[in-house]
């Protein structure tokens, strides 16, 4: 930002004012109502805080402060307003706290049980890794920013906490419970660790827990030796499976070549879960001169992971880059706690844990578990025998970094500055960066760390596994990571082997790994490691060719080339690759096959099915009439166990549209049709059924459809979504998946205008006038105006504003 820019701002802000000292003092005289009393909390050293909460339409809360402690400070106040009983929780999984206070078999959101997840969260306190992070300087460490916005957000939870009183919270989830009181800094570092192995240890919680030395049993009696490695740990992140990878999101960034007027644009598409700590909380952070940053960040990460500056816009998908390596160690015969390397003997580490286990009685007892560790990290329940073992070397074990580099990102006006923030930090744990700036540039990376792991060396050191699973030879030291000369950490690449492009056009990512980050230019030469899932994922497929429908003006939204509203419109298009690609040939097989014998030979009439899918537009709106029978049709396909339905292969030559069509002559393919027909029947559900009338949340009828499906719009929901709250049910298939945090931004000469939606919005507490106030805008596919400006929020009808000091 220039220093003229800068200038305007201010004056902006604070009328006449020109530093934050004034516009501070004139600030606190207007607002008679703020909570202004003396602040002695603990959860922080720093004092003098002082911060503006202005809460504008849907309960956004824009927090202004004259330094990092006073930001956290406010920040970590709102959000507590809004979600504190979500946060509570979270503490309380960090703290290994699960089966003390909700038994020892109740299930966590990461879909293990409260003894499991307490295990592990215990192992990793012991193991000292945050503590030693905590201990190392920046870039290591945290920097003191980052340090201050911890320490600030802490305390002004703890303020609202001691403020309301327990017995007095608005959220019945949490309300007088014992579990629920002030938080330290140490319990936010912690989650921020949890987030960064998310992709790694985090999700193999499971196997890491229930680790017992040579227990595991090979699923083939008498199975030993070569033909038990036929089992192989198989990992997957909290919120999918291994066969069904649910993280992922879209982005896309617009270039002055592509937009009509020549100005830059970005859409930021996440999809996480909308239970549990995966949901976004949106917000504005500004310390005047310094940061000023909208858009929205993970509960418990005290700021933004996607948003935009005055001069940058920047979101993030999930890198489908691998983030671990997975090892079998050769065991030393007699003893299955040590192992070989290069022929030399070495010794797991062991980590005994204390877990309090409260039983069905309330009495409490406490338990002991170990965790094992080799040189490479975690060893693995799965194919532990007297002979061999897995072990797990966790990209991101050692990243407390990664705060440190969005609050960089977040301060950042233009791609060099996001660059240099990349170079500097390396934080990014598992997730692609799609970036614009208001010269219209664009700029795709996958700046997340991946295990340093060259094709050569890959293949060289690869061990036969079952499934095509990679597994390394733990055997020898040959096979360990390698570094790059700038990377901050050992053994993953460092930024000059980043995968990235810059156009003026566009870069666009849909979980489709960096090949066709842009359909003219593809991104080669990449390590293996690097190419994630393949273009042909449907929902890239789709995404790549809006793209390109848009620009050529094909899409039935105007004349070529995207403007602020068309990306807006483009996104809820509710467009459907699969129905695109293979609607009419399964329209054909009904027709040809009016009645068709189901799997268990029942003949079923499909006549009724052809209409509907006839008649459907292929889009996933909340009233199509088609989705659903599309759905469990596609669903039925997949079961077949093969693809020789397909009457056109996957053509290089054709990423976009192969591999496609229905074969009507194949049994496989009538079966299905025939299964689907009577899994809805069998459900209760006719054969027109609306998308709105299973996929709701609190009873609003959704639009979007599966990324299976190839929805660009992803969502996922049950007819019961929601009506529980936002807070992790019980219930897992209730939890609905897909877009979260919605932003359609334009960066302006006159600085940026930005759409947002946040579906599920801004509190989990059904309670709160914030619960469902922007399900309902995304039911009618509308948007919120963003209010960036000093003057725009003081504008806002309904404005509310409290002005906290410590």
């Amino acid at each position: 930002m220039s220093g003229r820019q800068f200038s305007s701002r201010v004056r902006r802000f604070a009328s006449a004012a020109v530093a934050f000292g004034v516009a501070s003092a004139l600030l606190t005289a207007l607002v008679p109502t703020a909570a202004q009393a003396a602040d002695a909390d603990p959860g922080a050293d720093r004092g003098g805080w002082t911060a503006k909460i202005s809460r504008t339409e849907y309960g956004v809360p824009h927090v202004l402060a004259r330094d990092f402690g006073g930001l956290g400070y406010g920040y970590g106040y709102a959000f507590a307003q809004d979600n504190l009983c979500q946060l509570a929780d979270q503490v309380v999984t960090v703290r290994g706290e699960r089966s003390r206070w909700f038994g020892p078999d109740g299930e966590s959101v990461d879909r293990v049980s409260n003894l499991v997840s307490d295990t592990y969260q215990r192992g990793v306190q012991r193991s000292g890794t945050v503590r030693r992070l905590l201990a190392a300087p920046a870039p290591l460490g945290p920097t003191d920013e980052a340090r201050q916005l911890v320490d600030g957000y802490v305390a002004g939870y703890n303020r609202y906490l001691r403020d309301t009183g327990s017995d007095h919270l608005p959220d019945p989830s949490c309300r007088g419970k014992g579990w629920v009181g002030p938080i330290t800094a140490d319990d936010l570092w912690n989650i921020l660790h949890d987030v960064n192995t998310l992709m790694g240890s985090a999700a193999a919680q499971q196997q890491i827990a229930t680790a017992v030395p040579g227990a595991w049993t090979p699923p083939t009696p008498g199975a030993s030796g070569s033909e038990s490695a036929a089992a192989v740990p198989r990992i997957a992140a909290p919120g999918r499976t291994a066969d069904d990878p649910e993280l992922g999101s879209n982005a896309w960034a617009i270039g002055r070549d592509a937009s009509r007027d020549g100005t830059g644009l970005l859409l930021a598409n996440p999809h996480l879960q909308w239970a549990g700590s995966q949901r976004f909380y949106q917000a504005q952070l500004t310390i005047p001169g310094v940061l000023d940053v909208a858009g929205a960040g993970l509960y418990g990460i005290p700021f933004l992971q996607i948003g935009h500056t005055r001069g940058l816009a920047w979101s993030h998908t999930t890198s489908y880059a691998d983030h671990y390596t997975l090892h079998r160690l050769t065991l030393v015969p007699g003893d299955p706690t040590a192992y070989l390397v290069d022929g030399k003997v070495e010794r797991m580490s062991q980590e005994t844990v204390m877990v309090t286990v409260r039983a069905a009685d309330g009495t409490l007892s406490t338990v002991d578990r170990t965790v094992y560790r080799s040189r490479h990290g975690y060893v693995l329940a799965e194919g532990w025998t007297g002979e061999q073992a897995f072990t797990l070397r966790d990209a991101n074990a050692e990243n407390l970094r990664s705060l440190s580099q969005w609050v960089a990102i977040g301060r950042a006006q233009n791609l060099d500055q996001l660059r240099q923030a990349q170079r500097t930090y390396q934080g990014l744990p598992w997730v692609y960066t799609t970036a614009v700036d208001a010269g219209g540039t664009t700029w795709f990376t996958d700046a997340s760390a991946v295990p340093h792991l060259p094709d050569a060396q890959r293949e060289r050191c690869v061990l036969p596994a079952p499934g095509g699973a990679q597994v390394l030879d733990g055997s020898t030291g040959a096979c360990d990571p390698g570094s790059d000369p700038d990377a901050l950490v050992p053994g993953v690449f460092g930024p000059a082997n980043h995968p990235s492009l810059t156009r003026t056009d566009y870069v666009a990512n849909a979980n489709n790994g960096p090949y066709l980050t842009n359909a003219d230019a593809p991104i080669t030469g990449l390590p293996a490691i690097y190419q994630g899932a393949s273009a042909r994922m449907l929902r890239s497929q789709l995404s790549l060719r809006m793209i390109a429908d848009r620009r050529a003006g094909t899409d039935g939204l105007g004349a070529p080339g995207f403007t602020l509203a068309s990306l807006q419109a483009t996104m809820f298009g509710n467009r459907v690759q699969s129905a695109e690609l293979d609607r009419d040939d399964a329209v054909a097989l009904c027709r040809a096959h009016p009645e068709i014998a189901a799997s268990d030979g029942t003949r079923v009439d499909v006549r009724a099915a052809c209409g509907v899918l006839a008649a459907w537009d292929t889009r996933a709106d909340a009233d199509s009439r088609g989705t659903v029978l599309w759905q469990a049709y596609r669903d039925a396909l997949a079961a077949t166990g093969t693809t020789a339905w397909q009457t056109v292969p996957a053509d290089p030559a054709r990423p976009l549209t192969t591999p496609r069509g229905i074969d009507a002559a194949n049994p496989a393919a009538q079966r299905a049709l025939a299964d689907a027909v009577r899994g809805l029947a069998a459900s209760g559900l006719p054969v027109d059924a609306q998308t709105g009338l299973v996929q709701r949340w609190a009873g609003i009828p959704l639009h979007g459809c599966s990324h299976q499906l190839g929805c660009f719009n992803v969502l996922t929901a049950g007819p019961d979504s929601g009506t529980g709250g936002g807070t992790y049910p019980t219930n897992l298939g209730s939890v609905p998946h897909g877009g979260t945090f919605l932003m359609a931004t334009e960066l302006t000469d006159r600085g940026p205008r930005t759409r947002t939606l946040l579906t599920y919005g801004q509190s989990a507490d059904p309670a709160s006038p914030h619960f469902t106030d922007q399900t309902r805008l995304y039911a009618r596919k509308q948007w919120v105006t963003e209010r960036f400006t000093e003057a725009e929020i003081r504008s806002a009808p309904g404005l509310s504003v409290t002005v906290l000091r410590r």
